[in-house]
């Protein structure tokens, strides 16, 4: 990817925030440190920042729509507080045993976010998470993967984006690859 990023998509729970697993309550909502200072250089670069998250805790009963909304409130909140904002978000509300073409590695969300966007490429968007099927999309696209590992990684999928993606210690870190700005 020699110029900007068509989007960047990015995940959610130990990306942007810190993973509460199964996250209900706004106040359980904390910044992974520097994410909102990232997004903002993403924003300044002009390219769409793009949230696609797996939620499988509304498909389990472990919270509700509403709830997922109120959370999902709150992280905007925290990154206008930073100066930084998410262009669109996605989330696919299924349990993994419901098979469902939306839950990540799956592409579906991916393919509607550009058909909503039409400036975006798929091809030359860049797909940033800390597990490996936040970054498989992105490969299965033609585009660019990048695993930012939390706590929650398991080291298997560290080595395996070693060999069929990237990765960077932080998000910031992941931008500085991609983005053409200062």
């Amino acid at each position: 990817m020699n110029a900007l990023p068509s989007a960047v998509f990015l995940d959610r729970d130990g990306t942007i925030i810190e993973d509460a697993h199964y996250l209900s309550r706004p106040e359980q909502v904390k910044l992974v440190d520097g994410a909102a200072q990232a997004i903002a250089r993403i924003n300044a670069a002009l390219v769409p920042v793009i949230l696609v998250t797996n939620q499988s805790g509304i498909g389990r009963g472990y919270f509700t729509p509403e709830e997922h909304e109120e959370t999902s409130a709150r992280l905007t909140e925290l990154l206008e507080e930073k100066g930084a904002r998410i262009d669109a978000a996605y989330h696919c509300p299924h349990a993994p045993e419901d098979a469902c073409e939306c839950r990540k590695p799956g592409t579906l969300l991916f393919r509607q976010a550009a058909t909503d966007h039409p400036g975006i490429d798929l091809a030359r968007s860049l797909y940033i998470g800390d597990r490996m099927r936040d970054v498989e999309p992105g490969l299965a696209l033609g585009g660019a993967g990048v695993l930012v590992p939390s706590p929650e990684t398991p080291s298997a999928e560290t080595l395996e984006a070693v060999n069929r993606a990237r990765v960077a210690p932080t998000l910031g870190t992941a931008l500085d690859w991609f983005l053409c700005t200062n």
